[in-house]
């Protein structure tokens, strides 16, 4: 599977949304032999209801409602389709405050989510209601750079996840940021981070080398950029390599399109991020072929 195209698009989750907004690029498709779709959002701070009529900047917008109808609509075209989240699911609406993360989790179970990586907000009620909460969630949940082999989430939490889609081999790992400055220590207790960037490039050498994944996706709480040293998605895709797709959440960032940074092999990762809320849901397609012939060498995006 060393041929691939990619073509993406940002899907906006409104009440305008329907199958007309689901564009399938049918070109391609005659030229590749599969064809796998990765579905995504970030955090959406429990906000399970649309946004209110009369909202100044996102009136009827958003929605567990409609992002379930559009994903399942997406299904329906492609049954090779992850779908996957880069944490803070918790914190923002009062059903947090009620519920604690059990409703947020079921519904992404019932939307058929595969992973989530661990955002600061998810210990707003502290690391043993992660654990509790975790009962509700029938998708895996990802970290690799938070040490918890002294907390409640010893053995929950996962540093990798490869999942087998119509034989493509797509390995999935987590990193979160630094809590220290964002959560009350009472509330993460033992929890050790360790640096995202080496602890990205020992998890692709075990999913690119040892476990020859045909695909590498970081599930990254780091945030997009910053004017400053502090390590983010831009960062980590220059200071890393064999990571094909950086999706991102903690900044709230809203990209049109994928950002292509060139790695430490002067190859390009894909960085994506798709604002907060649940306003927007993230889509990039994945083409890959067996000919050697066919295909192009390097990234192909079409928005």
């Amino acid at each position: 599977m060393n041929r691939r195209t990619f073509i993406n698009q940002t899907i906006k989750v409104s009440s305008l949304v329907g199958l007309s907004s689901v564009v399938h690029p049918m070109i391609w498709e005659k030229s590749y032999d599969k064809h796998i779709t990765i579905l995504h959002t970030n955090d959406v701070h429990s906000h399970i209801d649309p946004f209110p009529q009369n909202h100044r900047k996102f009136p009827n917008r958003g929605g567990v409602s409609r992002r379930y109808s559009l994903i399942q609509q997406i299904k329906a075209k492609n049954p090779n389709t992850l779908l996957l989240d880069a944490g803070d699911a918790f914190q923002g609406t009062p059903y947090f405050n009620f519920y604690g993360g059990e409703l947020e989790y079921k519904l992404m179970s019932k939307m058929g989510y595969q992973a989530s990586t661990i955002g600061n907000h998810e210990f707003d009620n502290g690391i043993d209601n992660i654990a509790a909460q975790l009962q509700h969630a029938k998708f895996d949940l990802l970290n690799a750079n938070y040490d918890l082999s002294n907390t409640s989430l010893d053995g929950l939490v996962r540093p990798y996840q490869i999942y087998e889609v119509e034989g493509i081999s797509i390995g999935v790992f987590g990193l979160g940021i630094e809590l220290d400055g964002l959560v009350s220590k009472k509330l993460y207790k033992e929890t050790q981070y360790l640096n995202p960037v080496e602890v990205a490039q020992d998890q692709v050498k075990i999913l690119k080398q040892d476990h020859q994944c045909d695909l590498v996706i970081c599930l990254s709480h780091l945030g997009y950029d910053y004017q400053s040293d502090k390590i983010s998605d831009i960062k980590l895709a220059e200071q890393t390599q064999d990571i094909d797709l950086i999706i991102g959440g903690h900044t709230h960032t809203f990209l049109d399109k994928p950002s292509k940074v060139l790695n430490q092999a002067g190859k390009i990762t894909l960085i994506n991020q798709v604002g907060w809320a649940g306003l927007n849901l993230g889509r990039i397609d994945f083409y890959f072929s067996h000919n050697q012939e066919q295909g192009v060498k390097d990234v192909v995006i079409e928005v």
